[in-house]
């Protein structure tokens, strides 16, 4: 979409998927803000992409810009588009190598911790659910919240990402709940929101744990204090209002 800040240039996002590593697509966000006199000033450019990480993303943006200063003075954003679909793969790759010294140090399995985040619509039989939920996290050694919030019901976890895949198996194909007959269920009404590698500014839950909050601030301030704002402002807010 685009929008005009009054005599501060135009901005606008740009969604595209780009065919990525083991064939999966990688869907980038690119934010472009040009200047009033662009293209003799450089546009602003922010990438994020839920399929990588931060640094990545920094990467990506880096060599974009790197990229934008070879066309001074004509219009660039087209060219720098076509470019990041031809040379994604290689700065991530470039990128990744540099990680690997870090992340092998940190990294306690092969795949990382992750962090998944779900809306669920409601919970009829909640008492059952809620066990059901404990159980799960318990066996797959995964640490987070189960948060209710008024009507909002979301399910924060980290662990493996190997536990994670299977627990979004068992949330999908398990009769947890009950319909509106009192027959068992599957949950139908779920949503993934978000599904992320933890970043170091993350900090790691060490239990799991059933919370009621009763105002969204309390909500925001569990997200806050577990360094988790970004997630909040972008995935939450939007369900608040």
């Amino acid at each position: 979409f685009f929008y005009f800040p009054e005599t501060h240039g135009i901005s606008f996002r740009i969604q595209i998927s780009v065919k990525e590593l083991l064939d999966t697509d990688v869907l980038l966000k690119l934010l472009f803000h040009l200047p009033v006199n662009y293209p003799s000033t450089l546009p602003d450019i922010s990438v994020n992409s839920d399929q990588l990480t931060r640094a990545q993303c920094m990467d990506v943006k880096e060599k974009l810009l790197e990229q934008a200063k070879k066309h001074p003075s004509e219009p660039m954003v087209h060219d720098l588009i076509l470019w990041v679909q031809q040379h994604l793969k290689d700065v991530i790759e470039q990128s990744t190598t540099v990680c690997n010294e870090k992340t092998a140090l940190s990294k306690g399995t092969e795949d990382g911790i992750w962090m998944l985040l779900l809306h669920l619509d409601h919970m009829r039989a909640k008492a059952k659910y809620v066990k059901t939920l404990e159980k799960w996290t318990s066996n797959l050694r995964l640490t987070g919240r189960l948060m209710f919030m008024g009507k909002i019901i979301l399910i924060l976890l980290q662990g493996d990402r190997s536990s994670i895949k299977e627990y979004l198996i068992l949330q999908k194909t398990s009769k947890v709940d009950v319909d509106s007959s009192g027959k068992k269920c599957k949950e139908k009404m779920m949503r993934v929101l978000c599904e992320t590698e933890v970043q170091s500014q993350h900090k790691r839950f060490q239990t799991f744990e059933v919370k009621e909050y009763s105002a969204p601030e309390e909500l925001q301030k569990e997200f806050e204090t577990a360094g988790l704002t970004t997630l909040f402002s972008e995935f939450v807010t939007p369900l608040l209002k």
